[in-house]
């Protein structure tokens, strides 16, 4: 399926700045509450439904020019557009 990027923002930022942008997010999420992102002249408003897919992903790539590697942290909403059905089993998950 082909993806259409709706929104990006891409900043070197402190932790600690980073970290309030996530609480933000946490906070809409637990109150049930649209997510609104705006930045650079673009924005996006994004309808989260009770039961999204959460996804975390770390990675090492390598550069093919013999560079360090670049370690990456993902986390990931993901749903199906118009569904607010979504459920799902699985595992839990400790962050620490």
């Amino acid at each position: 399926m082909p993806e259409e990027v709706l929104f990006r923002f891409e900043q070197s930022m402190d932790r600690s700045e980073i970290a309030a942008y996530l609480r933000t997010v946490a906070d809409r999420l637990e109150a049930g509450d649209d997510l609104s992102l705006e930045a650079d002249g673009q924005d996006v408003a994004l309808s989260p439904p009770g039961r999204p897919t959460f996804e975390i992903k770390a990675e090492r790539e390598t550069s093919s020019s013999g560079g360090p590697p670049e370690l990456s942290v993902e986390f990931e909403l993901e749903w199906t557009e118009g569904d607010e059905s979504q459920g799902g089993g699985g595992g839990g998950l400790t962050i620490e």
